[in-house]
């Protein structure tokens, strides 16, 4: 009897064609299985990992390790791990090391990061009611600030994201934010004109330089000491620390503390993350965060005066302007809000704190 040399139905040529697509087939299947164990596995670390009995949840924020909101997530990390006896571990990737603060927001939205730290400026796109926070002069002082955002309002915008995947925790501290400028201190708004200034993506702080003069542009934070230094900006805006930390008084000689915005800054939670949770992991995790607010308040006051004396005598040129002329270049900008969702916030902001007869006038 005659064994066949080929497989029945398969000729040389056949099988000789027909094998590269075989081995093609394996390899991307291959490919797949491993890119969906990769996925699965990431995706477990980034919502809560259990290493042993431990939940490792990661925070990202885009902020210098040496910046004082950086050192207060530190607080959090080790109170949470004091109140939940070593259960929770809050992990915490600093300088962008994640993406971008849009990016990590998206991450965070997806469940593949527990939380972001971001501007509330940088939310104008996913939480509009948000844009509020970047009015410029929209708080009288710092105590009106802190009535609104621990009161009923701040609560109400934490959890203004949650239709959007996301869960407001707690507000940092992150000061007022004041034009800096290479050639030329800003006294007046009228400085400003043709004058490239960086902003936060914010669609209501573009408009606020606009309308004082300025051309707004939007560069990462991460690059914006090179833009400054290479002319492609002529300054940018942002609180003191900051404007330390970064080092861009290397480069940028003039800070005019005109104090346009108190932008906070904000905690997000991945709704996806904290609905798995239960009642007391999330009980621990608010309670250290808020112990972490109180903490970051002090340090920031502390950070703020001494950053400012270190910069003054390092010989950057820090002026004081009128805010008069700035508040008054603004109040357009409060008139076209007047009848939206963000006009209506903003005059229940101004409310707070006054007393009932100026509330009635």
């Amino acid at each position: 009897m005659t064994l066949p040399t080929e497989p029945s139905g398969v000729s040389g040529k056949s099988q000789t064609r027909v094998l590269p697509y075989i081995l093609l087939g394996m390899t991307f299947g291959v490919i797949i299985a491993s890119g969906l164990f990769a996925w699965k596995l990431g995706s477990d670390r980034a919502n809560s990992t259990a290493v042993g009995n431990v939940k490792e949840l990661r925070l990202a924020h885009g902020l210098d390790q040496n910046h004082p909101v950086h050192t207060a997530m530190l607080h959090w990390a080790k109170r949470l791990r004091e109140l939940s006896g070593g259960k929770l571990e809050l992990q915490i990737f600093p300088n962008g090391q994640l993406g971008s603060e849009p990016e990590c927001t998206e991450q965070v939205q997806r469940g593949a990061l527990a939380f972001v730290k971001t501007s509330t400026a940088a939310l104008e796109g996913f939480v509009p009611e948000m844009a509020v926070y970047s009015m410029p002069y929209l708080f009288r002082d710092e105590d009106h600030y802190w009535q609104v955002l621990e009161g009923a309002i701040g609560k109400e915008l934490l959890d203004a994201g949650r239709n959007v995947g996301v869960q407001g925790v707690v507000y940092y501290d992150a000061g007022s934010r004041s034009f800096y400028t290479v050639r030329k201190p800003v006294m007046h708004p009228s400085d400003l004109k043709g004058m490239k200034i960086r902003v936060l993506p914010s669609r209501t702080l573009m408009d606020m330089v606009s309308i004082m003069g300025g051309a707004p542009t939007s560069v990462p934070w991460g690059e914006l000491y090179t833009a400054l230094q290479q002319g492609m900006v002529d300054g940018a805006e942002n609180n003191p620390p900051s404007f330390d930390t970064s080092r861009h008084y290397e480069v940028a000689k003039y800070f005019s503390l005109d104090e346009h915005v108190r932008v906070p800054d904000v905690v997000l939670a991945s709704r996806i993350v904290w609905d798995s949770l239960s009642d007391q992991e999330r009980a621990w995790i608010q309670q250290a965060a808020d112990e972490s607010v109180a903490f970051q308040r002090t340090l920031w006051k502390q950070s703020t005066e001494e950053t400012l004396k270190r910069l003054a005598e390092g010989g950057i040129e820090i002026v004081h302007p009128d805010k008069t002329a700035f508040q008054e270049a603004v109040k357009p900008m409060y008139d076209a809000v007047a009848n939206t969702a963000v006009g209506k916030l903003a005059e229940r902001i101004r409310l707070v704190g006054l007393p009932e007869q100026e509330v009635a006038e």
